[in-house]
């Protein structure tokens, strides 16, 4: 199989991410549409119902390198969130600690990382966890 060369395959990422994920629980788009490499992202996630995170709304930068998406994209939380995965000084997702990035491999995508977070915030590990003031940012 023919390996998709990074800016066709971030194209493709970034065509999906203007119309939307599903039911908008999640979404994302270039920071700066002059960005021709397409490395500089922002996503932003829902907080999903029945859990401390219902209606707060989270504020992501990601970062995809040269190499994406033969390597995985960096993250970082603007909002400021309480989770296992995320260094509580500079917000960046600890790819070690989120089995989507972890386990990374180039048919993930920046909308599978999204989805993946915020699944780990609704599971029974996370989905109580005291949260900082709402809005408040790294």
């Amino acid at each position: 199989m023919a390996k998709v060369p990074r800016n066709f395959r971030l194209l493709e990422e970034l065509e999906k991410g203007e119309k939307g994920i599903g039911d908008g629980s999640c979404s994302y788009g270039l920071e700066d549409g002059d960005d021709i490499m397409m490395s500089h992202w922002n996503g932003t996630i829902i907080g999903p119902g029945h859990t401390v995170h219902e209606n707060r709304i989270y504020s992501l930068k990601i970062t995809c390198g040269e190499s994406y998406p033969d390597t995985p994209p960096v993250v970082q939380f603007i909002s400021r969130v309480n989770l296992p995965f995320v260094n509580q000084v500079d917000g960046k997702v600890e790819a070690s600690k989120l089995p989507v990035l972890a386990q990374w491999n180039r048919e993930r995508s920046i909308e599978t990382v999204l989805v993946e977070i915020r699944r780990e915030m609704a599971s029974f590990n996370n989905r109580k966890l005291p949260q900082p003031p709402e809005g408040s940012t790294f």
